[in-house]
């Protein structure tokens, strides 16, 4: 098996292969989907401390800045800013 992750023993990456193998499609779209839940709180939690002074709104514009595009976050920033009006 040629490894994947370069800060990993081969012996445990091995070893995580074989427990993810044993697990459902089910299980690992389960896990896959959790990890992922995880990994976006853990960037709206970045971005709320980098940016304490930031409301909601606006940390979620960067939250969309940060995870698709500046263009994407401009275009959603004048959307609410014409709605406003």
């Amino acid at each position: 098996m040629n490894s994947q992750l370069d800060d990993t023993p081969p012996e445990e990456e091995k070893a995580l292969v074989e427990w993810l193998r044993k697990k459902t499609p089910a299980q690992r779209l389960e896990l896959a989907m959790s990890l992922t839940q995880a990994n976006l709180e853990r960037i709206r939690e970045d971005i709320r401390l980098a940016n304490p002074n930031a409301g909601k709104e606006e940390l979620d514009l960067i939250f969309v800045e940060v995870n698709y595009s500046k263009e994407l976050a401009d275009r959603v920033r004048n959307y609410l800013a014409r709605r406003r009006q």
